[in-house]
């Protein structure tokens, strides 16, 4: 899988409709709070050229591509933490997701009701951050009470990670975000069970209507804020990406988008800006069965890679084949990359690069 993304934002922001555009589902929308209530689920394949064309090279009879899964929680009120609108359970739904994207109205429609009487992006946003944050506070409260305890038997480990977990709860009650917090590396290491919400990495998705995709003023003020913060916001036409999604030829998509003067499907932004966030990339395994994609950290070294396929992969490593995706386009087999001594033979210790072909050497 290359990430799982959790959705939030107020009743009524479009979180479904967006959900749709991503996932080519069809879950209702309608205009009600809580519409939502178990989390919607959707597993999207990452289209990618280069695993096609690395198919196509190597002969491989069938092309198995990295997905993106979504989860869907209903839209969160002020006071979600404590269980107002079940917003607590619905909160525990996307403790394990890797990033967040938080939907945002960016549009007037007197036909769609909204949880206050003008519309202010930024004040929506500062809403839900507060929710997390004192939904990571419950959580951190309780550790802290279970450490407490526990450290009494004098293990230095539970002792340690009790300081640590005590700050943060301080800062946390003070309304700071973790992620805004200045952790260690040992210190996020030990965070890394509680997952924190307010940890996690966070895009904005601006959802707009079609009447203003370009000079939005919400859209501005949202980027303005996001900006500050370091956060990545995407403007989205929900309902127009959510009908181009379900069309099911490439050509009649392209055709959509040139009518509604979008530049891409918004899907490919939200994969992109995940993967910039996150920091992942891309590598590539190939044979005449099968060619398949996979996402990694960037810095991942090569045999910790190989465990991403199998752990006998990882336990068994011998050495790793790397071609670069540029040379075998360039060249078109195998046989002349190597005649050329194009294609790398590496240990363990290497640094996968986005876009390499692997072929994996290990005992069984």
């Amino acid at each position: 899988m290359g990430f799982n993304c959790g959705i939030v934002g107020l009743p009524n922001v479009g979180k479904s409709t967006i959900f749709n555009a991503l996932t080519s589902k069809n879950v209702d929308a309608s205009n009600y709070p809580f519409c939502t209530i178990e989390p919607n689920v959707g597993i999207v394949p990452l289209a990618d050229y280069r695993l096609d064309k690395i198919a196509e090279i190597i002969g491989s009879a069938k092309v198995t591509p990295t997905t993106l899964e979504f989860v869907d929680i209903a839209g969160l009120v002020k006071g979600a933490s404590h269980g107002e609108g079940l917003g607590n359970q619905f909160l525990n739904h996307i403790q394990g997701v890797d990033a967040i994207a938080h939907v945002v109205r960016c549009f007037e429609d007197p036909n769609v009701s909204h949880s206050s009487e003008n519309l202010d992006p930024v004040s929506d946003v500062e809403t839900i951050t507060l929710e997390l944050i004192l939904h990571d506070l419950e959580v951190t409260e309780r550790r802290v009470e279970k450490l407490r305890k526990a450290a009494r038997t004098g293990d230095k480990k539970l002792k340690e990670e009790l300081e640590v977990v005590t700050v943060i709860q301080e800062q946390l009650s003070r309304n700071i975000q973790a992620k805004k917090m200045h952790l260690s590396p040992a210190e996020l290491e030990l965070l890394r069970g509680l997952n924190l919400l307010t940890l996690k990495p966070t895009m904005f998705i601006a959802n707009i209507d079609e009447d203003h995709l370009e000079n939005n003023q919400y859209v501005e003020q949202l980027s303005q804020y996001a900006a500050r913060l370091g956060e990545k916001c995407i403007p989205f036409c929900g309902k127009a990406q959510a009908e181009i999604a379900q069309l099911e030829d490439a050509e009649s998509k392209a055709e959509f988008l040139a009518e509604w003067g979008l530049d891409e499907l918004g899907l490919n932004k939200i994969i992109d800006a995940g993967y910039r966030t996150l920091n992942l990339i891309t590598f590539f395994t190939a044979n005449k069965n099968e060619a398949h994609s996979w996402t990694i950290p960037n810095g991942t070294i090569v045999h910790k890679a190989a465990g991403k396929i199998h752990g006998d992969f990882e336990a068994g490593f011998i050495r790793a084949e790397v071609i670069k995706f540029d040379d075998l386009v360039t060249h078109g087999s195998e046989s002349k990359l190597k005649e050329k001594g194009l294609i790398g033979i590496h240990g363990k210790d290497y640094v996968v690069q986005n876009g390499d072909l692997i072929f994996f050497r290990f005992n069984v």
